[in-house]
């Protein structure tokens, strides 16, 4: 897998473009990627996913630009390899599930809202020859979408955190976090989750870097017998936590 940057992962731009060319109309006179420009993150984040993890992704055109290498390292922070695993909202481009599937050779189930991101979501498992079997959620979480006996070692979900849509960041169906600091979904989900983990069984939770979210979640999840470990990792400039909540 290929390391750059003190053996960090990444993709150096120039490496990037050989792939898709037309990433040169995204660079500056000193080579440098405008990111703020959604069609080069996207490109950019295509050629992450093909290069480092060997994953062919097509985003939708509205759709959260999921960054490939936070993915990866969330998954890293719990998976061992070969689990049943579960992921709540895989959203438009599958990239958690077809990594669990791909890198850790993991057993993986996945479930999408969105009838748009769902059928993206089908495409990019087809066209990297996964194994993930896609459920439609239709608006619930676990219970309802998950045959009552059916269980899991993990289930994992990149939750929404907002209280409301964010324009250019959240679709207003993804952004159905609620509560005072937009922990209801991921609250119900652990709650849910009891019911369909095995013994030991963990849920993961992929977080921003917000304090009361992580506290008002570590919170409920005590209370309803879970132990609980937060990592925090770094993607970039920002970090980010993965909440691993353990029956």
């Amino acid at each position: 897998m290929p390391l750059w940057k003190d053996g960090k992962l990444g993709l150096p731009v120039r490496e990037a473009v050989k792939l898709f060319p037309e990433l040169n109309d995204y660079l500056d006179e000193r080579g440098r990627l405008d990111l703020s420009n959604r069609r080069a993150r996207i490109l950019y984040n295509r050629a992450i996913a093909k290069v480092l993890f060997g994953l062919e992704i097509e985003y939708h055109p509205h759709g959260l630009v999921t960054p490939p290498i936070s993915r990866y390292l969330f998954l890293k922070t719990f998976l061992r390899g070969g689990e049943k695993v579960l992921e709540i909202g895989t959203g438009h481009t599958a990239m958690m599930a077809l990594i669990a599937d791909k890198l850790f050779d993991c057993e993986v189930t996945a479930t999408e809202l969105d009838e748009e991101f769902f059928e993206y979501a089908r495409g990019n498992i087809e066209r990297n020859g996964a194994k993930v079997r896609l459920i439609k959620s239709d608006g619930r979480i676990i219970r309802g979408v998950i045959p009552e006996g059916e269980s899991f070692d993990v289930i994992f979900s990149a939750p929404p955190y907002y209280e409301r849509p964010t324009k250019g960041v959240l679709t207003e169906r993804e952004g159905v976090g609620g509560g005072k600091y937009g922990e209801a979904f991921s609250v119900r989900l652990i709650g849910e989750a009891r019911d369909y983990l095995r013994p030991g069984g963990r849920v993961a939770l992929f977080l921003p870097n917000k304090k009361p979210l992580i506290k008002a979640i570590v919170g409920r999840g005590e209370k309803l017998g879970y132990s609980v470990r937060d990592v925090k990792f770094k993607v970039g400039t920002r970090w980010r936590h993965s909440l691993i909540l353990r029956l």
